[in-house]
């Protein structure tokens, strides 16, 4: 059994050489996970039918968790991900102490070559995973291994003048985390001080009172205002003003 987690990140590596392309390899990771997870699926359902619920609460969830069980099952022997199966709250709560893989949302990383990270669309094996991907109602990030590896051995200031060598911005690590944050629904804010600058974690759409809240209850709780020079846009500063 899985730990719990949010979001699975597969590598499709261009070193699988018995694999002719992108596509392939995509189809090989889905093809493991679906597998697996039939199995996985089936051993419960014959645990489900063997037990009997405690109490009417327990009968109701445990029906709901065969009822759903039987569809995601139907969905993995038809190639789909048990993402795919529209299941109520009720019904995603009865599974989801089981972790299934092709549950979580995916974002599909794909290796490609140093001199294809510019423009890595026009790459006919990235455009096949990419299409792929979006059918599986995927994400997909195309990253430079060997540039992240030469990244870590420049000095601090030298990084940004190797990336625009290269036609980018940005590295691929961070691409790589703002598709995961968008994926997930998340936003980063910062706090500053004397001693430190910290980055907090939070949901898109939480109100200023709810995200003051993540530093501290006390913040949400003695929330006044949050003052600022216009409508908030990305990297404004603030000011919460709170009274505990």
């Amino acid at each position: 059994m899985l730990q719990p987690f949010d979001v699975l990140l597969p590598l499709l590596v261009a070193e699988l050489r018995q694999l002719s392309n992108g596509k392939s390899r995509l189809r090989l990771v889905l093809f493991w996970a679906l597998w697996r997870f039939v199995l996985e699926v089936e051993k419960r359902l014959e645990k489900l039918k063997k037990g009997k619920a405690k109490d009417s609460q327990s009968k109701l969830k445990e029906d709901a968790e065969k009822s759903a069980m039987e569809r995601i099952r139907h969905a993995l022997m038809d190639g789909k991900p048990a993402r795919s199966v529209t299941l109520t709250d009720f019904e995603k709560d009865a599974v989801n102490h089981l972790c299934l893989l092709t549950m979580k949302p995916v974002i599909y990383v794909e290796n490609v070559a140093e001199s294809d990270l510019a423009d890595s669309a026009i790459n006919p094996n990235v455009k096949e995973v990419m299409n792929l991907a979006s059918e599986l109602q995927s994400g997909l990030v195309t990253i430079s291994a060997q540039v992240e590896s030469e990244l870590t051995e420049l000095p601090f200031e030298e990084r940004s003048e190797f990336l625009n060598s290269l036609g980018v911005s940005e590295s691929c690590l961070g691409n790589l985390i703002r598709a995961t944050y968008s994926l997930l629904g998340l936003r980063t804010y910062f706090t500053s001080g004397e001693k430190e600058t910290k980055a907090w974690t939070i949901l898109s759409g939480m109100t200023a009172p709810q995200a003051a809240g993540v530093i501290h209850s006390d913040f949400e709780k003695g929330f006044i205002r949050a003052e600022t020079l216009r409508t908030v846009q990305e990297g404004d500063v603030m000011l919460f003003r709170f009274n505990v």
